[in-house]
């Protein structure tokens, strides 16, 4: 994501250890120095694509899940050789239209990490990272930058990609799918491209340019998946690599964010709970940066500008959401902002983006889309409800001040394009082939009724034609946790379960983020037993409204939503007959009271502090799934870890699975013959990743466990998913 085509917010992905002294100069000893993203398009048939998220939102502030997704898109069929010709007169969104009709239809995109900048386009080809002319980016004409072989990583990818000002160094972030550890590499673009410098365990990185023309780069270093240190460092001739800045305390992490216009460099210093800010000017590096508001704990702000003033999205004041505020950008102080812009209850900011004229919020109300577009100028607001069927937003990198492009998409429909023009007012949906899902299947929008009475939310996905709703197998999906709404980007293997007859129903419980700030706060701390009431209400509704029955329901989860499933199943496990987990979080009171993990001490507003509050401790001993196994009938459950996780360590959930069998063992001496015992597997893959999303082997071990302990016909099933997936 080039710096003047990125979104408001970027995920603050890693915790980090208060103030430091600015400006501080140390040579750093991990430097080993040698002598924003666009869509690029390339055809493969029956191919899922990955397709990494460049654009993160507000919702992955409180905790960031390394991962690459599945786009797939189909296109409308035309024959061999009867592309259409794009006049140079064409907008970018015509021009976008016009190239997808041309295209045959069962072909699916492979989208990698890609920016452009100036006349190029830098992105990703084979192993190499590489660059062409912007007009012959779809051409196999292109210039080799730098081999990731080089690196002797396994697998690698480019995460992220940076160009400097002038175009005289180009940076990028390598991963590999097996591990969160990354690798910043620094080419000087030339005749001859060599890399300059590689710094490791980088997670966020920024260009600038000084006074005397001199790229600068920033960026921050990650240890033990916490960002402590901000360094700056330049090249050429004048090589020098330095600390500039230390945050000690060790529940917040700091995380870099260049204004959409380049003017400042954001230093985002954040807890779960509470962000501080400083700017740094773009146009001098070298001066100390200046704080826009010290840290109040329990405010949270976020920062873009345009025309010498600040946007200030913050959740200070009442009611505790975020609304927008502005200021002079020279007085940046909290007494001097003013509200500009408020939310209606029950609404999530998901993004941010700023315009010459306009800014562009990303809204979730009521579990619909939204899209507010704001006059600057007169202070004018045109809220856009978004079609019904969209679940999700996916933003797109846009340097055209004339328009607004996005993405919509479901779990089951794969995202389409629109485009908002800010000359006409109206937004335009990509015209073309439409996806026969659309006329296959239903979303339906339903609420069930927690035992304190609070409306909880769920999107429900069915086949138009299917009869008899409550025979048919349902997967439950939740989350739950640190403000972060339920994952619903497209994934095939959820589609080939809706075609092959399923009811999937997504349950946006307390303590995720989809009603806004306090629905997270309502399921936190010592309230997290309200995201387990809402989970059982809302199974029990769908089963008394006739969608399905607790002898064909699933439930799963990934991460830190295993809580609730865990919990679920020790308190009502009558409700369920299958469970699978991915990297579940089990064991809550142990992970939480040793703090030589890494992020315990950032997740202590989430979870609570065991080990020196008391309170803390007896609430987790009510729902920790480790702490309250018990001898009786349990769901089967198919758990996938991953065998050097550092998010979720390994150690509690092999306890967790060693108790879980005893339990059932000792329960099942006591049922006499004919007693089904369930199956507990524990799937450990290697690696060091958190979650790797579109693992084929993995997705293919849950959809087999779920139709064995479901009594149900696999071959329709595993026939069409070889359609989206390489076996």
């Amino acid at each position: 994501m080039q710096q003047k085509s990125k979104l408001f917010l970027q995920a603050l992905k890693y915790s980090i250890p208060h103030l430091g002294k600015c400006m501080q100069k140390e040579h750093l000893n991990h430097c080993n120095f040698a002598d924003h993203y666009f869509n690029r398009i390339k055809l493969k048939k029956y191919h899922l694509t990955k397709c990494l998220q460049n654009k993160p939102r507000i919702s992955e502030l409180a905790r960031n899940i390394p991962s690459r997704n599945f786009l797939c898109k189909n296109f409308l069929s035309s024959k061999q050789g009867n592309e259409k010709p794009l006049s140079e007169n064409m907008d970018a969104f015509e021009k976008v239209r016009a190239k997808l009709e041309t295209q045959p239809q069962e072909e699916y995109e492979i989208i990698n990490a890609e920016i452009k900048h100036g006349g190029f386009v830098y992105y990703q080809e084979g192993c190499c990272l590489v660059r062409s002319k912007d007009e012959e980016a779809d051409n196999d004409n292109y210039e080799v930058l730098f081999n990731l072989e080089e690196l002797k990583l396994e697998q690698p990818f480019i995460d992220c990609i940076r160009v400097a000002p002038d175009e005289k160094y180009v940076a990028a972030k390598i991963r590999t799918e097996d591990s969160e550890a990354s690798t910043c590499i620094v080419v000087k673009l030339s005749d001859q491209p060599v890399m300059e410098a590689s710094f490791p365990n980088v997670s966020s990185f920024e260009w600038v340019k000084d006074e005397e023309d001199e790229d600068v780069l920033f960026y921050t270093f990650q240890r033990n998946l916490r960002c402590h240190d901000v360094y700056r460092a330049t090249f050429g001739d004048n090589k020098r690599n330095e600390r500039f800045y230390t945050e000690k305390d060790p529940s917040f992490f700091v995380f870099l964010y260049l204004t959409k216009d380049s003017r400042f460099l954001t230093m985002n210093i954040m807890s779960k709970t509470t962000s501080e800010v400083w700017l740094i000017d773009g146009l001098s590096p070298w001066d100390p940066p200046v704080l826009i508001q010290k840290r109040i704990h329990g405010v949270l702000y976020y920062v873009e500008h345009r025309d010498d003033e600040l946007y200030i999205l913050t959740n200070v004041g009442e009611p505790t959401e975020f609304k927008l505020m502005r200021t002079a950008a020279d007085t940046p102080a909290i007494m001097n902002w003013d509200l500009f812009f408020t939310m209606k209850r029950n609404t999530k900011v998901v993004d941010l983006d700023m315009f010459k004229d306009h800014c562009v919020l990303f809204l979730k109300h009521s579990n619909l889309l939204y899209v507010n577009v704001i006059g600057l100028a007169d202070d004018s607001v045109r809220s856009l409800k978004l079609p019904p069927w969209a679940c999700g937003f996916i933003m797109d990198t846009n340097s055209d001040p004339e328009n607004c492009p996005f993405q919509l998409c479901s779990p089951i429909r794969p995202p389409k394009y629109y485009t908002y023009k800010f000359a006409e007012g109206k937004l335009f949906e990509e015209t073309g082939h439409e996806d026969p899902i659309t006329k296959t299947s239903r979303v339906l929008r339903m609420e069930a009724k927690s035992k304190d009475g609070k409306l909880v939310p769920m999107t429900v996905f069915h086949k138009t034609d299917s009869e008899d709703l409550q025979k048919k197998p349902l997967l439950v999906q939740v989350y739950g946790a640190y403000g972060m709404d339920l994952k619903m980007n497209f994934r095939p293997e959820r589609r080939v379960l809706v075609d092959d007859g399923w009811i999937l129903a997504y349950c946006h419980v307390r303590g995720g983020g989809e009603l806004g700030l306090q629905w997270h706060a309502d399921g936190r701390l010592t309230k997290k037993l309200n995201g387990l009431a809402d989970l059982e209400a809302c199974i029990k509704t769908l089963h008394d409204q006739g969608f399905s029955q607790p002898s064909l329901t699933a439930l799963t989860a990934f991460s830190a939503g295993g809580v609730l499933v865990g919990a679920l199943c020790n308190s009502s496990p009558e409700l369920l007959r299958a469970v699978t987990l991915e990297a579940p979080f089990l064991d809550v009171l142990n992970t939480m009271m040793d703090t030589t993990l890494p992020l315990t001490l950032e997740e202590l507003e989430e979870w609570g502090n065991p080990s020196s509050d008391e309170k803390h401790k007896n609430y987790i001993k009510r729902y920790c799934p480790c702490q309250n196994i018990k001898p009786q009938h349990y769901p089967s459950i198919h758990i996938t870890a991953y065998e050097n996780d550092e998010r979720v360590p390994l150690k509690g959930i092999v306890s967790y699975t060693e108790k879980l069998k005893e339990a059932i063992a000792e329960h099942a001496k006591d049922s006499g013959e004919g007693y089904q015992v369930p199956n507990i597997i524990l799937d450990i893959q290697p690696g060091g990743n958190h979650v790797i999303e579109d693992s084929h082997k993995k997705i293919t071990a849950q959809i087999k466990f779920l139709y064995e302990e479901l009594g149900l016909d696999s071959t329709s099933v595993f026939n069409n998913l070889k359609k989206y997936l390489k076996f």
